[in-house]
């Protein structure tokens, strides 16, 4: 009986397991002006130990940062914070839970987070956070990576940028398949569960087994 009870759970867990493993969750090193900002990093944090998500994020402790990542970590899941050399004696870092891999700079940071997860997620966040999105939505665009790209629109808070986006569907700027490469919702569950649902629908502007290639080939002109 004991045996056929542990069966049981482990199939109860296996069915909460998300399709991907590793997210990397993009967010401000602030936590706003508003309690729901954080009660959504929260609650990310909280879905993603549901389904057995492992973090991984940009190392700080602070702000969206560090609630997100606490929570990950109190929930027995992987966190890997990725920080730059030069941001490791600085307050922005304080003391990051879990695994820490400093790197030489931002660039390599983005390149560490990225090449590590499965999926990413954007809370609300400011330069920084919208930069790494739009990077990796740029990435999905070129065909560098397949993976999903999620928004979590907390309380309307990137309702402009997804605005902005399709005013350059509208204007010619961005193709309608490649706006659909951006996932948004209000919750997380509900972003998660349209990740996990997502299938690439635009053209790569370059297939993504070519930016895998070991060596440049050579042009001559």
């Amino acid at each position: 009986m004991w045996s056929s009870f542990e069966g049981g759970e482990e199939e109860a867990k296996k069915s909460v397991m998300g399709k991907f493993k590793r997210v990397c969750v993009y967010c401000g090193s602030l936590s706003g002006n508003r309690k729901i900002f954080s009660d959504a990093a929260l609650d990310l944090g909280t879905e993603m130990v549901e389904r057995r998500m492992d973090l991984i994020y940009g190392g700080g402790s602070f702000g969206l940062m560090g609630l997100v990542s606490q929570k990950v970590y109190n929930g027995g899941c992987h966190v890997l914070g990725v920080i730059p050399r030069a941001l490791v004696p600085i307050d922005i870092s304080g003391h990051a839970v879990g695994e820490v891999v400093i790197v030489s700079d931002m660039h390599e940071r983005k390149a560490e987070m990225a090449s590590r997860a499965e999926a990413f997620i954007a809370l609300p966040g400011g330069y920084g956070t919208m930069e790494e999105l739009l990077e990796v939505i740029a990435w999905a665009q070129l065909g560098i990576h397949d993976k999903p790209v999620g928004l979590l629109n907390v309380d309307g808070y990137y309702d402009c940028l997804l605005g902005l986006f399709d005013k350059g569907v509208e204007e010619g700027f961005i193709k309608p398949a490649d706006r659909n490469i951006i996932v948004s919702a209000k919750t997380a569950k509900e972003l998660i569960q349209k990740m996990e649902d997502y299938i690439p629908l635009h053209d790569q502007v370059a297939p993504t087994r070519s930016w895998n290639a070991a060596e440049p080939d050579a042009i001559n002109s």
